[in-house]
């Protein structure tokens, strides 16, 4: 009988030690998977997270990209004016030589010297008008443009709509597109 109990507790220690090893287990498996979801969450974390520093990523390149574009246009448009204030100085200049040689003379010897003035006064403007100088177009009767005319008086002519050229009296000019003398008018009210 004694054998018989040995063997009892001999059964009795392994069912435990199968016990102890199931629970051993089942905690093993618990534990694995508490890590297996603490892993899926750092996973997720890590791919919300590439995903964030992607969009940064794409957003950077983006402004990388327009910040190019805008210094290129802009260096575009700083060499395509570069001259601006050289021209607007010497169109005041011409400008005034201009009246100088229209004046009516007498003098025969102050003709000659009027002709070879325009003559010059012409190459320089025929000069500037191949670099990018156009005249603005102001007539008598045409239409009073703010942007591109400069009211210093206005009329009132009876027959002639409102704000209508009444008389030029200065020239106006535009280089590249960008205005930098208006002309001077007279417009009716």
């Amino acid at each position: 009988m004694e054998e018989k109990d040995n063997i009892t507790e001999e059964v009795n220690e392994e069912v435990k030690e199968e016990i102890v090893n199931d629970e051993a287990k089942e905690e093993s498996k618990v534990e694995k998977k508490e890590k297996k979801n603490k892993l899926k969450e750092k996973i997720d974390a890590l791919e919300i997270q590439n995903a964030e520093l992607k969009d940064k990523l794409l957003r950077n390149a983006a402004e990388l990209e327009n910040f190019k574009r805008r210094t290129n246009e802009e260096r575009i448009k700083e060499r395509k004016y570069a001259s601006c204030d050289l021209v607007t100085d010497l169109v005041s200049i011409l400008t005034n030589l201009d009246k100088c040689v229209n004046m009516e003379t007498e003098d025969p010897m102050l003709k000659n010297f009027l002709i070879g003035f325009k003559m010059i006064n012409n190459q320089l403007f025929d000069r500037l008008v191949q670099d990018g100088l156009e005249e603005i177009k102001a007539n008598k009767g045409d239409a009073f443009d703010p942007n591109l005319h400069h009211a210093i008086e206005t009329t009132e002519i009876e027959g002639v709509e409102s704000n209508t050229i009444t008389e030029v009296v200065q020239k106006g000019y535009k280089y590249k597109e960008r205005v930098i003398k208006p002309a001077m008018v007279k417009v009716n009210k």
